[in-house]
């Protein structure tokens, strides 16, 4: 004899969060179809990934507000490095870095986590972040391009 289930319906929905494929989606609508990073639009030869932008090694949580899109050549030459350094690195190399769209995800994730709460340690490294992406542009420009004299 089987044990006796309650009928589906009386199971409660599980609460979770959307998992990496779902967040990988949902950032790409977001964003758009091209790396944040070094502007190549994704394809069958450039596969996107999420970057998360205050990395998990410093507290950053695993929401939308804090995932970028790019490509995996991004993502692993990144490494360690913060999202201002290398967007800098980025414009060295010459490519397109999405200025604009960083500032648009560090201010929403500063947004999140002050009507979410918590996320302690990511709160100094990403104010950090923020100060700095700021004080990088000149004032009245539009973030991402130069002025000219």
């Amino acid at each position: 004899m089987s044990p006796r289930r309650r009928p589906p319906e009386a199971d409660p929905a599980p609460l979770r969060s959307p998992g990496r494929a779902e967040r990988l989606a949902a950032v790409l609508e977001r964003d758009g179809g091209t790396c944040t990073w070094c502007g190549r639009a994704f394809g069958p030869l450039v596969v996107p990934t999420t970057d998360h932008v205050v990395p998990r090694v410093k507290g950053g949580p695993s929401w939308l507000e804090n995932e970028v899109a790019a490509c995996r050549r991004c993502n692993a030459e990144r490494g360690h490095r913060t999202p201002v350094d290398w967007l800098q690195e980025c414009r060295r190399r010459g490519w397109p870095a999405d200025a604009p769209r960083l500032a648009r995800v560090l201010t929403a994730l500063e947004v999140a986590i002050a009507r979410e709460g918590g996320q302690r340690r990511a709160r100094p490294y990403l104010d950090a972040q923020l100060r700095r992406l700021r004080r990088q542009e000149p004032q009245g420009a539009a973030p991402g391009r130069r002025t000219v004299a």
